[in-house]
């Protein structure tokens, strides 16, 4: 992808600190298979859908893959779900390919005939009218099987079965832990996932238990009695009951076995999601430009799944959205559009755009207006469609340069030719593809001192396209480490000997952990971070290091919502930790002798740029949870007491 995060930016990204924007799909069939045998000539085309819609959000995870499907009005003795996993390199590609391979084997075998949906349906797992798909990016609990997505539990009877996936992270999985604990449950996880698995289980169950129990008295037939409860099942009341301690963001799909589903999003619309109904199918995703890409839809054809609510697919085929949670203000997170989503949604598309174009002031401010002598490029991939938009903001600053000097020139008589040459055609923004992706270093390098090496070789330059003495603008999506920075791309930039280095960053100086999807907790791996400390030390104000502590620690004990890791920044101005983070991204061991600046976007362009996403708490420090404001508070006591790991 251009604008979204390729396969082999995972590695470096990871570096960057950046780890967790899950993906999810679900298709959910409205008619019977044959159906689709007749229209469009293959019994799989929901399954094929569902892949789609995976590979078009390949962006949002590869460290495993997992899918799952329902099967409607299976008989007695039969499975009705089934799950596939993997974690293995291009997870969803070997998941894919396994499935299709048994489906043909038994094409080939004779036991399916794919013009008769009906062997279909018996003989291939995957030939069920509701399927669920899952992207990991991992951030805890590793990198294994159990760890990946869709979750299972399950039961004998159809409406106690879940199966389980999402994109989110909780600030208190261990109070949810403890309250199953306190139910009587023996959580075997520590993770959020078992822990919200096993909290809407449980809620599950007691809402099966009370239909159950009511129906009973009306002495029901075995059959007839299974049927009323899967009708009577309440999927948003058990959401409401098995969501009322959740704190944090999250998008949320299950499956139940009788073949039930929902779609529930977080009540600050944290996490994103994304849905399309018509009388064939409804279908969701993470990201709105799959579903149009995958359904050929309009732009107004996706609804946006409302916060604090759940998409409800009743097993007889009807989709209600309701609320299960009171919405809060709105909060959806900046990052999403600033750089995990895919590029070619139009909304992201100009608003990173925008992004690009809200820095030109600076950038012009830096060159002192040589135009004449600066060259303009982008670090791939992430910042390509942001570099369009400065540049496209610079050529519209320089047209009403030159318009006005040739006005000027104009009245005083003194317009020529040579003038407007050297206004027009000898002073332009000139941009050039100077940083290239070379290649992917593989991780089963053991030594780390070979590692880091091989490390420092992940990009190439393109000899020439800069003269020396010029100025080199780089645009790149964000800044969190400045690992790729310090190791790479300041490395081999200085080789093409310009005169000065500009780092333009489409992104805030990202400053406070993040809990809620990106998995960004430890305070002291962030450069911002770093550079604040060091000019408090620098300063003589080292005292106030302690005294946060203390107001953190105090803060964390009452369980209070005050952000004291912000009194760490109030001393500087944005632009003098700018100045230490390049002192400690300068890469050691390099002699140039040229000038270098680091530009980070503002918060009021961000939110100019980008003004329906808000959620802006690793910039600001504003959190839209209690819960953030416990996490940064712990990020600081760990990073005091040098304690490594999440802080929640």
């Amino acid at each position: 992808m251009s604008a979204a995060v390729p396969e082999n930016e995972f590695e470096e990204r990871r570096d960057a600190l950046l780890t967790h924007e899950c993906g999810i799909a679900l298709v959910r069939l409205l008619k019977p298979l044959s159906y689709y045998q007749e229209k469009y000539g293959t019994p799989l085309w929901g399954f094929t859908k569902l892949f789609l819609l995976m590979e078009k959000q390949h962006n949002r995870g590869q460290d495993g893959a997992g899918v799952s499907c329902v099967k409607l009005d299976v008989p007695a003795g039969e499975p009705f779900m089934f799950r596939e996993r993997c974690v293995k390199g291009n997870p969803l590609d070997k998941i894919f390919k396994t499935l299709l391979g048994q489906y043909n084997e038994r094409v080939a075998a004779g036991t399916i005939h794919p013009e008769f949906a009906d062997t279909v349906k018996r003989n291939f797992d995957f030939g069920g009218e509701s399927l669920m798909g899952h992207l990991r990016y991992g951030t805890s609990g590793g990198y294994n099987l159990s760890s990946c997505h869709p979750f299972f539990r399950r039961s004998p009877w159809p409406t106690r079965n879940l199966a389980l996936c999402g994109n989110f992270n909780l600030t208190n999985t261990t109070e949810l832990n403890q309250s199953l604990t306190s139910m009587g449950q023996h959580p075997i996880y520590a993770t959020d996932t078992q822990a919200i698995l096993e909290k809407i289980g449980f809620f599950l169950d007691e809402e099966h238990e009370d239909i159950y129990r009511f129906l009973r008295t009306r002495n029901l037939a075995g059959e007839e009695l299974s049927r009323r409860i899967s009708e009577d099942l309440d999927v948003a009341r058990v959401l409401t009951r098995a969501s009322e301690k959740w704190d944090g963001g999250y998008t949320l799909c299950g499956q139940i076995g009788n073949g039930d589903a929902f779609v529930a999003r977080d009540p600050s619309g944290i996490r994103p999601a994304f849905y399309f109904q018509n009388d064939e199918v409804v279908a969701f995703a993470s990201e709105r430009a799959p579903l149009m890409t995958v359904f050929d839809l309009a732009v107004d054809q996706v609804q946006e799944v409302a916060p604090g609510h759940v998409v409800v697919m009743k097993r007889r085929g009807t989709v209600n959205s309701v609320q299960f949670k009171a919405p809060l203000p709105r909060a959806s997170c900046s990052f999403e559009r600033i750089y995990f989503s895919r590029g070619n949604d139009l909304d992201i598309y100009r608003e990173r755009q925008a992004l690009g174009g809200g820095l030109a002031t600076q950038v012009i401010k830096s060159i002192g207006h040589d135009w004449a002598n600066t060259v303009f490029s982008f670090i791939p991939n992430t910042a390509e469609v942001a570099y369009y938009g400065l540049m496209s903001a610079l050529r519209t600053r320089r047209r009403d340069e030159v318009k006005a000097a040739i006005l000027k020139a104009s009245a005083a008589g003194e317009l020529d030719e040579a003038l407007l040459d050297e206004l027009i055609l000898r002073n332009w923004p000139r941009g050039e593809k100077v940083v290239s992706k070379d290649i992917k270093i593989r991780t089963f390098i053991g030594q780390e001192g070979m590692r880091n090496q091989l490390a420092s070789h992940v990009y190439d330059i393109t000899y020439g396209s800069v003269k020396p003495g010029d100025n080199l603008v780089c645009v790149d999506d964000s800044i969190v480490r400045g690992t790729t920075l310090r190791k790479s791309i300041l490395r081999i930039l200085t080789r093409l000997n310009p005169r000065k280095i500009v780092i333009v960053s489409t992104a805030p100086q990202i400053r406070y952990p993040d809990c809620y999807g990106i998995d960004m907790s430890e305070l002291g791996k962030f450069v911002a971070f770093e550079a604040a400390v060091a000019l408090l030390k620098e300063r003589g104000q080292g005292a106030l290091l302690n005294e946060v502590h203390e107001l953190c620690r105090e803060e964390v004990a009452r369980g209070g919502e005050v952000n004291h890791v912000r009194k760490i920044y109030e001393p500087f101005t944005p632009e003098e930790i700018s100045a230490k983070i390049v002192e400690r991204v300068w890469p050691k061991g390099v002699e140039w002798k040229g000038e270098i600046e680091i530009i980070f976007q503002t918060i009021e362009n961000l939110h100019a740029a980008v003004p329906a996403h808000t959620g802006d708490w690793y910039f600001t420090g504003k959190y839209p949870t209690p819960g953030g404001y416990r996490v940064v508070n712990q990020a600081y006591l760990n990073y005091f007491k040098q304690a490594e790991g999440r802080s929640y």
